[in-house]
């Protein structure tokens, strides 16, 4: 016997008052981008010109109270990433560029918070959040680089730190020609993906 789905109902739109208090409950339940909290609001307001002016009305009230700030925002979650998470600077632009932050903000943040940080230092504190195991074979070694550079570290900071790991030469050989451009990026893969 199947069952049948429940209709979904239609999600109630908002008024320009209601349409802030509930902005104002999204703020303060996750922080959140400009591009995030219009995404969020679009379900609940008519399609169309009227709705988007009472979204633009509701961002420009939540920026002037300064409820919302996407400097503000890029900048704690660059430092929450990196301190917390221990991810390497492509993750946390990736991750940015997803949220809806601008490219020039995501620049300046990125640059302000890694360029003087020790990326093989965040590495080896990312393997160690994570109890990683050296690999001990070829096999082992790609899923590794794998896990690294999907972590956002830099081909040459994984290969520094597999080295400084003791790994075999063998296990490494074959590997040495990925570029930091074909990881992620449905490049070439690597031999045992």
């Amino acid at each position: 016997m199947a069952f049948a789905a429940k209709p979904k109902k239609p999600k109630k739109t908002l008024d320009a008052g209601e349409l802030y208090e509930y902005a104002v409950r999204a703020l303060a339940s996750k922080m959140r981008t400009v591009a995030g909290l219009k995404r969020l609001m679009r379900r609940r307001v008519e399609p169309g010109e009227a709705g988007e002016a009472m979204i633009d009305a509701v961002v420009l009230k939540c920026k002037q109270q300064n409820y919302l700030n996407d400097t503000r925002f890029a900048q704690d979650y660059t430092r929450m990433r990196q301190e917390n998470e221990k991810f390497g600077k492509r993750r946390v632009q990736q991750d940015l560029m997803q949220k809806g932050v601008h490219s020039e903000l995501i620049t300046t943040t990125l640059s302000n918070a890694y360029d003087e940080i020790d990326e093989a230092a965040l590495c080896r504190a990312y393997i160690a959040r994570k109890r990683m195991k050296p690999p001990v074979d070829q096999k082992e070694t790609a899923r590794v680089l794998g896990r690294l550079a999907r972590a956002g570290f830099s081909t040459g900071t994984i290969f520094k730190v597999l080295k400084s790991w003791n790994v075999a030469e063998e296990a490494i050989d074959g590997l040495e020609g990925i570029e930091d451009d074909d990881i992620g990026n449905g490049g070439p893969a690597t031999p045992f993906d």
